[in-house]
């Protein structure tokens, strides 16, 4: 018999996210597993068929290699997995309930990977075109050197938790089978410790600070991650810490604003040079670069120039700079330049039409508007 298409199987979209499917899988499992239909013949078929879905959709690679050539993609990595057995109900969602149907493979339930951290890093846009290395400081946890990391005052010894007996987690029947969570006395830790060290409070850990070194890669924008492995807070009871993530925050910047790999500037011109046009200087993130402002231009126009923006971490080519034209009306004139400015004036108006195109279309429809 055909195998059915996974995405089908267990019920979502072929873009659904690792979450969607992983709540799909919960779902079906529930409902097919063995335990839970001992008179239902298919219920085993349809359990294997669910889990097989699941645990394709959700590696990266198998995904992807199925999404391009169907079960032929997939089939050769997964032989054997239609037949592959399942000691318990808890075994079928341990990899998605962990902290509660923990089965402990080749280590102790109480060993816990560290918490994955973040760190807000405030950068310049100059900095976030053309990459750069900085250090920060973050706080950390480190043994005590009190006690030696074991959290028992010098002289003592921590003991083994009688409820757990020094497992971290005990077993709990709810219903038609029973699951381990972990021990409420010792949390976890499997020991108890009656007089706790000085230095640490118990906690078996300082406070201290480090300093790390983090590269920035040319072209990163605002919200953009770095991950700097096994940097986050450490595991405990021997478990992998967890990771830091670096978070870019570009800070405004007074002449430039960035969209995506472009960059727009505002570009003051004089009354005269717009009329008459003229060349005219503008920064850009690597120095300089000349203008001709053709004459007779207007407030809005941009210039675009081509190469002198910003190249992505992701882009393959160069952003563009935009400059938009902002005329500027002078500001503080003397009693000569007010006389020049009535007496052009007096000129332009002879000829509205020719000299001011924009105002005598808007004031006909002004007009048009009016007479409705």
């Amino acid at each position: 018999m055909a195998k059915r298409d996974y995405y089908e199987v267990l019920g979502v979209k072929r873009d659904a996210d690792e979450e969607a499917i992983k709540k799909a899988y919960r779902r079906l499992a529930m409902k097919h597993h063995p335990d839970r239909n001992p008179d239902n013949p298919k219920a085993e078929e349809l359990f294997k068929e669910a889990k097989q879905a699941y645990e394709v959709l959700t590696d990266a690679e198998k995904r992807a290699a199925y999404d391009r050539y169907g079960h032929a993609g997939v089939d050769a990595s997964h032989a054997g997995m239609a037949g592959a057995g399942f000691s318990s109900f808890a075994d079928a969602f341990g990899d998605i309930f962990g902290d509660i149907f923990n089965q402990a493979r080749g280590g102790r339930s109480s060993v816990y990977r560290g918490a994955d951290l973040r760190y807000n890093l405030d950068i310049t846009l100059e900095q976030a075109a053309h990459g750069t290395e900085t250090r920060i400081r973050i706080p950390t946890h480190e043994d005590c050197l009190t006690c030696k990391g074991t959290g028992a005052k010098p002289g003592t010894k921590p003991r083994t938790c009688t409820t757990c007996e020094g497992q971290g987690q005990v077993r709990m029947q709810q219903g038609f089978f029973s699951i381990q969570q972990t021990c409420p006395k010792c949390h976890g830790n499997g020991k108890l410790i009656s007089d706790p060290c000085p230095s640490c409070h118990g906690t078996a850990r300082v406070k201290k600070q480090k300093t790390l070194s983090v590269k920035i890669p040319a072209g990163v924008d605002n919200g953009d991650r770095i991950r700097l492995s096994g940097e986050g807070e450490p595991g405990m009871n021997g478990g992998p810490p967890g990771d830091l993530y670096v978070q870019m925050q570009v800070k405004p910047h007074p002449v430039f604003q960035r969209d995506h790999d472009d960059l727009h500037c505002e570009m003051p011109v004089s009354f005269a040079t717009a009329a008459l046009g003229g060349d005219i200087e503008i920064p850009t993130l690597d120095g300089s670069a000349k203008i001709h402002i053709p004459a007779e231009s207007q407030s809005g126009n941009i210039f675009r120039l081509r190469g002198k923006g910003i190249r992505g971490v992701r882009s393959r080519h160069q952003g563009d700079l935009l400059c938009h034209v902002v005329v500027e009306t002078p500001v503080k004139l003397t009693e000569r330049q007010r006389e020049l400015l009535r007496e052009f004036e007096a000129i332009s108006q002879k000829d509205s039409s020719r000299h001011n195109p924009r105002a005598k279309s808007w004031m006909d429809k002004v007009k048009e508007f009016f007479a409705q």
